[in-house]
C-alpha cells in the first residue's frame, strides 16, 4: 500500500504544477476590480439593452455571463461631476464637484479637494495596485494637487482635462504627472495614433504587469463622445447597409468625420471589440475568475439629440444635459464568474455613488468616510436580494444654460424641478418615458417630493442654485 500512496502523491504534485493558471487564485480572496466607463453612451446603445443596428457582441456576452441593471443612474448628466460622484461616493447634493469647469459661480473650475477620499485611496490601504487609464477630467485650471496620483492612484495614463479628451488624435497625454507627447499626432488633421487604441493597449499591459497583485483598474474610455471619428476599418462593416447619411460639421471645435451614422456605430463597435481583447487577456492570464468587471456610461448620449436613427435611449426621454431619464439612466453590467449568477437582471435602484462602498465591501473593508451617500451593491450582485439596502431617494442637480434644474427619485416617483417652470412629477413604473406630468393629479406625492427636495442638498458657494451670467454661458458653450 505505501507504494501506491507514494504514487498518488507524485501524480497529485504533477497535476498541481501542470494545472491551468485559472485554477489558482493568485490574489487570495481579494478580487481584482475593473471599472470600465464609456463616454456619452446611451442606455439603448448596446444590443443587450435593445440596440438593433450597432453590433456589441462582447458586451452582450458579458451581460449573459453576469448581471444587467435596468435602474442604474450616473452621477450627473455631464462628465466632470459624474466622475467625481463615482470616485467619492457622494451624490450631487453633497459633492464638491457639481458641474463642468466653467459652470461655477466664479467661472473658475472646481476639482476634487485634496482631503477627499476616493475609492482608490480606500483600496490602496489594503494592498491594491490602483490605476486610471483614459479620461481623468478632474484636473482643470490649476492642477496642483489634483492629478490622479494625488487621489490614491499609483498609475495614470491619459487625458487630464476633459476639453483635451474631445480629440482622439490629441498630441499630449499624461503618464503619471508628466506630459507624454505624441509627436506624430495632429488633432486638427486627425493624424497619428488614435488615443482610444493607446488606452486599450495600456490596459492590456497593465493587467499583465499586475496579475500577481490585487488591482483596481479604472478604464475611462472616451468613446463615443464627440468628436465623432474612428479609423476606417471600424466603419467598413456599416458602410453598405443602406443607412441614411448624416452630414457632420468637420471644421468646428469637434473635428468630426464627414458622415455621422457609420462613424458612431463604428466607434461603439471598436470599443466593444477592444473590450473583448481585455476579457480574453484576463482569461489567458488565469485571473478571470478572480476579477469583477463593471461597465457603464458617464451620462446619456449627445449624438442623437437631433434624430433618433439608433434609438440610443430606447423609450427614455432626453439625453445629455437633461435630468430626464435619458440624461442620467445608463447601462450597467457587472460580471464576476462564480459569484454573480449568469444572465441575471436587477431592477434595484442604484447610482454611481454606490460604487465606492461596493468596492470596499468586495475588498473586505468599511468605507472610512461614514457620510457618503452610496450603499454597497454586493448583496444584490451576489443574489442576496433580501439583504440589499435601498436608497431613501436619489438626487441630482444641473446648472448650465437652461439651469438650475433639480431632480429626485423616490421609489417609482420622480420629480423634475426647474427654477423657471412648473414642477414635473412622473410615475416611472407606468411612464418610463416621462410623458405624463402628474403634478396636478397627485398633489400629495408632489408635496412630499418638494419637501424632500429642500433637504436633499447642502449649500455650496461654487454651485448655488442660481442662473449663470450670459458671458459665462458663452464660455461654457463648447
Amino acid at each position: 500500500m505505501p507504494k501506491y500512496t507514494h504514487l498518488i502523491i507524485i501524480i497529485l504534485i504533477i497535476c498541481c504544477f501542470n494545472c491551468k493558471p485559472s485554477a489558482i487564485k493568485k490574489n487570495g480572496e481579494k478580487p481584482n476590480i475593473i471599472f470600465i466607463m464609456a463616454d456619452d453612451l446611451g442606455y439603448g446603445d448596446l444590443g443587450c439593452y435593445g440596440q438593433t443596428k450597432i453590433k456589441t457582441p462582447n458586451l452582450d456576452k458579458m451581460a449573459t455571463e453576469g448581471m444587467i441593471f435596468t435602474n442604474h443612474y450616473s452621477g450627473s448628466t455631464v462628465c466632470m461631476p459624474s466622475r467625481a460622484s463615482l470616485l467619492t461616493g457622494y451624490d450631487q447634493g453633497h459633492a464638491s464637484v457639481r458641474g463642468n469647469p466653467v459652470w461655477t459661480q466664479s467661472g473658475d473650475p472646481v476639482n476634487l479637494k485634496p482631503y477627499e477620499v476616493t475609492v482608490a485611496n480606500e483600496l490602496k490601504k489594503v494592498g491594491y495596485k490602483t490605476a486610471v487609464i483614459g479620461k481623468w477630467g478632474l484636473s482643470e485650471g490649476d492642477t496642483n494637487g489634483n492629478m490622479p496620483l494625488d487621489h490614491g492612484f499609483d498609475y495614470f495614463l491619459g487625458y487630464k482635462k476633459h476639453g483635451e479628451a474631445h480629440h482622439y488624435y490629441w498630441n499630449t497625454l499624461y503618464r503619471n504627472n508628466d506630459p507624454l507627447v505624441l509627436k506624430e499626432n495632429n488633432y486638427a488633421l486627425k493624424e497619428g495614433k488614435y488615443t482610444h487604441d493607446i488606452f486599450v493597449n495600456e490596459a492590456l499591459s497593465y493587467v499583465e504587469r499586475e496579475q500577481d497583485n490585487p488591482f483596481f483598474l479604472y478604464l475611462a474610455l472616451t468613446i463615443p463622445h464627440l468628436e465623432l471619428t474612428v479609423p476606417k476599418d471600424s466603419k467598413e462593416p456599416y458602410e453598405n447597409l443602406g443607412w441614411p447619411k448624416r452630414k457632420m460639421n468637420t471644421t468646428g471645435h469637434y473635428k468630426n468625420d464627414e458622415e455621422g451614422n457609420t462613424t458612431y456605430a463604428g466607434m461603439i463597435s471598436r470599443m466593444d471589440r477592444d473590450l473583448g481583447k481585455l476579457f480574453e487577456k484576463l482569461k489567458k492570464l488565469g485571473i478571470d475568475d478572480n476579477t469583477i468587471i463593471f461597465f457603464t456610461s458617464d451620462n446619456g448620449p449627445e449624438y442623437e439629440s437631433i434624430d433618433k436613427f439608433f434609438n440610443s435611449n430606447g423609450d427614455l426621454k432626453g439625453g445629455k444635459r437633461d435630468l430626464y431619464e435619458g440624461g442620467i439612466r445608463v447601462p450597467f453590467i457587472v460580471k464576476y464568474p462564480g459569484k454573480i449568477a449568469p444572465g441575471s437582471k436587477s431592477n434595484h435602484i442604484s447610482a454611481f455613488w454606490d460604487f465606492l462602498p461596493t468596492a470596499c465591501e468586495l475588498a473586505g473593508i468599511t468605507p472610512s468616510n461614514k457620510n457618503i451617500n452610496g450603499i454597497s451593491l454586493v448583496p444584490e450582485l451576489m443574489g442576496r436580494k433580501a439583504d440589499q439596502k435601498k436608497h431613501d431617494y436619489l438626487y441630482w442637480e444641473f446648472n448650465e444654460k437652461q439651469g438650475p434644474i433639480q431632480a429626485i427619485r423616490k421609489n417609482d416617483w420622480k420629480l423634475v424641478w426647474k427654477l423657471e417652470g412648473k414642477p414635473e412629477l412622473y410615475n416611472l413604473s407606468t411612464d418610463i418615458g416621462e410623458t405624463k406630468n402628474l403634478a396636478l393629479q397627485e398633489s400629495e406625492k408632489l408635496n412630499e417630493l418638494l419637501a424632500l427636495l429642500k433637504t436633499a442638498r447642502t449649500e455650496n458657494k461654487d454651485f448655488p442654485l442660481t442662473t449663470r451670467p450670459v458671458a459665462l454661458q458663452r464660455r461654457g458653450s463648447k
